[in-house]
């Protein structure tokens, strides 16, 4: 079945669509009343926040889901977590940031980017492949990870926002 997701490499040139697709995300989530995973404020306002995301875009592997040539989705890939949770003492791979643009919620993006992560992964000659995320909402996205094949680890809190990480192996 063709979902009419294509998935390609992102660089630097993506950062303002990246921001573009996390301020959908987070006005997506207030629409929802969820503002404690990501806040209220865009991303693309908040300078920090935009440095983090030019940072990470550097460092890791961004991936850019389309569909009709539209910014659908992002993830990048890096061979490490963020500050807040222990590496894994083993080769790995690790999903930052990933998101979906409000506008396309529901239609299989985030999972289509998931599957590429999992085969960059594999291509990668890895066998770890983890994400953290908001563990708050009653543990919605929590469920959304394990239903994309990853299974709970450790839990993590950073200031008042707690976090759950998960692991897939490949």
């Amino acid at each position: 079945m063709d979902t009419g997701i294509k998935i390609r490499k992102g660089g630097p040139e993506d950062v303002p669509a990246m921001l573009a697709i996390f301020d959908s995300a987070v006005a997506w989530l207030n629409e929802r009343g969820i503002t404690a995973q990501w806040g209220t404020e865009s991303f693309s306002s908040r300078p920090k926040t935009v440095e983090a995301i030019e940072r990470l875009v550097s460092e890791g592997a961004p991936w850019i889901a389309e569909v009709d040539g539209f910014p659908a989705g992002t993830l990048t890939l890096t061979p490490h977590p963020g500050q807040y949770v222990a590496p894994a003492g083993e080769p790995e791979l690790y999903v930052r940031y990933l998101a979906t643009h409000g506008r396309f919620h529901g239609h299989g993006v985030g999972s289509a980017l998931l599957a590429h992560a999992v085969d960059e992964t594999r291509r990668a000659g890895v066998s770890l492949l983890r994400v953290d995320c908001f563990a708050g909402s009653e543990g919605r996205l929590v469920a959304y990870y394990e239903r994309q094949g990853f299974t709970r680890t450790e839990e993590f809190t950073v200031n008042d926002w707690p976090g759950q990480v998960l692991e897939q192996r490949v």
